[in-house]
């Protein structure tokens, strides 16, 4: 799910958008925000780990921007708000993941598959809607685990035909180079209008791509089982570099080296086109994954277009799963414990009717995302992750003081050769009760 939500939609339809309406300029801004971004995902992660929490539903261990802002301050003067923040951060969640962002990863998907089969958008969207409600209502978790194993498969293949197709045009590497860098300070004149928009759609593809500061990273990070917090937070800032420096690059490199692209003036393909790769892209292609389709058929002409959309469909399904659990997980938060009161006059518990609602809600954004524009569904998007980034990255610069405490433990320990553990009373973090109770000699939470 983790490798999903940071291979596929962001790494190809992201960073086309971002050069179709920031110019080539943007993928630099993209690299600035990797650089700046590990750091905070090291932060957040870290933090997710140090005050997770098991679900007393299935056992699961859970964790998130809500859970380390509520319980880091809880027993002090500041607990009543830090705990109401939480509260607001675990709403907004279940919004993003529940309607806003699943409708990037729809529209992405039917975009690929009408332009690689001609397949009509409206029977893609009932194709999504029928996989996940097996997957997420009828706990049909073959599926999810058939996806979860390919992808990475599928990921791999991509980067290394990605980089196939750019050793193919080394010729083109240093007028790529030379573009990326004139377009981003404005030095081209074809790009100096449009500056600002350069910096704008680097920095917002480049966060929704590697999710750092997102508040998503803490939740996968959350449920992984470590001996010390620091350690999932070192390997989460690892892979926003791998995300952006390598991969975002690959796609950028393969749509700029085979010509591949348009970069519009203004917020969307309606305004003039500045610049174009060459006749390479049809007519009327859609802004998106559509970019690197046509980059793709340049080494296998037909098949690359159909080898993005297969590959889009898996990394798309994967990454709404892993929002529909992230949105799950903010609202077990936010109930806390009204999940296990029974209601009378419908069967079941508050959890579980909550939670269909839920899973309808995130049915109709997937079936909203696939029809609509590309536009439309980007621009859902960035207000999701723009609200949560916000309230996440505010939380963190609170919240930063235990996570550096971890860190320095953890190189502590690491320079006497040992395999650190994490032990929060003698670094004097509160209210981490799970590694309160934490035994590293079975690497479980001691029971009561």
């Amino acid at each position: 799910m983790s490798l999903a939500g940071r291979v596929g939609t962001g790494n190809i339809a992201g960073v086309a958008t971002a050069i179709a309406f920031g110019g080539p300029g943007a993928l630099f801004w993209m690299w600035m925000v990797a650089f700046l971004g590990a750091s905070t995902s090291f932060v957040e992660c870290t933090l997710g780990q140090i005050y997770k929490t098991k679900d007393p539903l299935t056992g699961e261990y859970r964790g998130g921007p809500a859970y380390y802002l509520s319980r880091a301050f809880a027993n002090t003067a500041a607990a009543p708000a830090m705990k109401v923040y939480g509260y607001v951060f675990a709403a907004v969640t279940i919004l993003a993941m529940g309607l806003l962002l699943p409708s990037v990863q729809s529209n992405s998907m039917a975009s690929a598959m009408n332009s690689a089969w001609g397949w009509s958008k409206w029977w893609v969207a009932i194709g999504i809607v029928i996989v996940l409600a097996f997957v997420i209502i009828g706990g049909v978790k073959r599926i999810a685990t058939f996806a979860s194993v390919v992808v990475p498969f599928m990921a791999v293949v991509y980067i290394v035909l990605a980089l196939i197709i750019v050793l193919m045009n080394a010729g083109e590497i240093p007028g790529v180079l030379s573009l990326i860098f004139s377009s981003a300070f404005g030095l081209d004149s074809a790009f100096g209008a449009i500056l600002g928009s350069a910096v704008m759609w680097g920095v917002k593809r480049g966060i929704y791509s590697n999710e750092a500061g997102q508040g998503t990273g803490p939740h996968a990070a959350a449920a992984a089982e470590v001996s010390h917090p620091a350690k999932q937070g070192l390997v989460q800032a690892f892979a926003v570099y791998i995300d952006t420096l390598f991969i975002c690059s690959a796609t950028g490199f393969l749509i700029l080296s085979t010509g591949a692209y348009r970069v519009f003036e203004g917020e969307s393909a309606d305004g003039a086109v500045l610049s174009e790769g060459g006749s390479i892209l049809p007519a009327d292609a859609e802004v998106g994954p559509t970019f690197a389709q046509v980059g793709f058929d340049t080494l296998w002409s037909g098949a690359g277009s159909s080898f993005i959309a297969i590959s889009l469909a898996f990394f798309c399904i994967t990454t709404i799963i892993a929002y529909y659990y992230m949105a799950e997980t903010n609202l077990r938060f936010l109930l806390g414990k009204a999940n296990t009161i029974d209601v009378p006059v419908i069967r079941g518990t508050v959890g579980s009717n909550t939670t269909m609602l839920l899973q309808a809600l995130i049915l109709v954004s997937v079936t909203i995302g696939a029809v609509s524009t590309a536009s439309d569904a980007w621009t859902l998007g960035d207000i999701g992750v723009g609200l949560m980034a916000w309230l996440n990255i505010i939380g963190i610069i609170i919240l930063q003081q235990p996570a550096y405490k971890a860190l320095w433990d953890y190189e502590k320990q690491k320079k006497l050769g040992l395999d650190p553990t994490f032990d929060p009373v003698a670094l004097d973090i509160k209210n981490a009760t799970f590694w309160e109770n934490y035994d590293p000699a079975t690497g479980k939470e001691r029971q009561p």
